[in-house]
């Protein structure tokens, strides 16, 4: 449990132009050849982030459903848009995003890039009809080519261009000194008696770590996986699994596209992206990192404090007919369930440490609040 004992090794990119800084033995996070991290890329992305200008009324940016004021989540149970649209699931943090094996919470992108690509043209979100639409509007602000000329050599806006930057900022926002990790490092006067009892249960009788694992070289509290454990089962979510099925023997595509279509099709989960009638119902687990900044939780934002999430899983979550296997009741004491708690919070870090400046993105994020149209300054 040493393993953090020298915390900060550093992590050169394949460029050698941005150094990542991971506590040592962390696997490198997911960085795409054709996209290698640069300072540049970092800083452009950085701005292009917190510009609303993206967006196709210029009132959202990134950060506003991935704030760094709110854990770099938004503290809403849906995500809200342009016009002041509801969307369908809950803001993830995009804290240590760059860790994850696939994106959103059916896992329908394979990577940071195309995650970042989907919300400019989603009708409901940044509302932008088409990426030639996003690409002319970043290319007609003075500042960027230039800045797109640093980053990739030629002044060129190109939609790919503009997610690599957004992806590339996205990697560093990784913090590693949280009271739980300076424990794992030697200290043990870091966290509480209480944060330990609850750690221990982590790992034992409340089982948390099955689907939330945690390791040296992977510590993020996830499985990358994607579960069905009774969330949002309401309104016509059985009717619709029965539907999805179905739709699974018969192997009817035209069927599919039509229950794709169906009011509250998103509470089926994965099985949007698989077509398998395994994922019904699931969704990816989340990590832990940070928890206590995002409420509410749940892909849904249905459970507003972190007392709600551990009475769910205590009762076993809740019954259905693709219930995942590991879910039962937890015969978890009240003063057991507030010790896991207090482990959790343990976990939180809001110092960006070598790799960024999370002040500075508050101040930032502020800034962005506060006018109609405004982009980061020019680092």
């Amino acid at each position: 449990m040493r393993f953090w004992a020298r915390m900060r090794t550093p992590l050169v990119s394949m460029m050698g132009a941005f150094a990542l800084y991971l506590p040592k033995g962390v696997l490198e996070p997911l960085i795409p050849p054709e996209n290698p991290l640069t300072a540049e890329k970092v800083a452009l992305g950085k701005r292009l982030y917190f510009d609303k200008r993206l967006s196709a009324d210029g009132t959202v940016s990134c950060a506003s459903c991935h704030d760094p004021l709110r854990g770099f989540a938004d503290g809403k149970a849906v995500a809200t848009g342009i016009r002041n649209q509801a969307g369908a699931r809950n803001s993830p943090t995009v804290l240590y995003a760059g860790f994850s094996e696939v994106q959103f919470w059916d896992g329908r992108a394979p990577s940071l890039e195309e995650q970042a690509k989907q919300p400019l043209v989603n009708p409901v979100e940044m509302g932008q009809p088409s990426h030639e639409a996003v690409v002319k509007a970043v290319a007609s602000v003075a500042d960027y080519p230039p800045l797109f000329a640093k980053a990739f050599g030629t002044p060129e806006v190109t939609i790919d261009r503009i997610v690599q930057a957004i992806a590339s900022f996205e990697r560093t926002l990784a913090p590693f000194s949280s009271p739980f990790d300076r424990f794992l490092a030697g200290d043990k006067s870091a966290i509480s008696d209480a944060a330990k009892r609850g750690f221990q249960l982590f790992l034992g009788k409340a089982r948390c770590v099955t689907c939330h694992e945690f390791n040296a070289s992977f510590p993020f509290f996830t499985d990358n996986k994607f579960h069905n454990i009774g969330v949002a089962m309401k309104g016509n979510f059985e009717q619709l699994a029965r539907e999805a099925q179905a739709l699974q023997t018969r192997r009817d595509r035209e069927a599919e596209t039509s229950l794709a279509h169906k009011p509250g099709v998103e509470a089926l989960g994965r099985w949007i992206v698989t077509r398998e009638a395994k994922d019904i119902g699931a969704f990816k687990t989340p990590g832990l990192r940070n928890v206590a900044l995002t409420a509410p939780y749940m892909h849904d934002g249905s459970l507003q404090t972190l007392e709600e999430v551990m009475d769910f899983y205590n009762r076993g979550g809740e019954p259905n007919p693709n219930l995942d296997g590991g879910m039962r009741p937890l015969d978890l004491t009240r003063e057991e369930i507030a010790d896991i708690i207090e482990f959790m919070r343990s976990l939180t870090d809001e110092n960006g440490g070598k790799n960024f400046d999370w002040e500075e993105l508050k101040e930032l994020s502020r800034k962005t609040r506060a006018a109609e149209l405004v982009a980061a300054p020019v680092p």
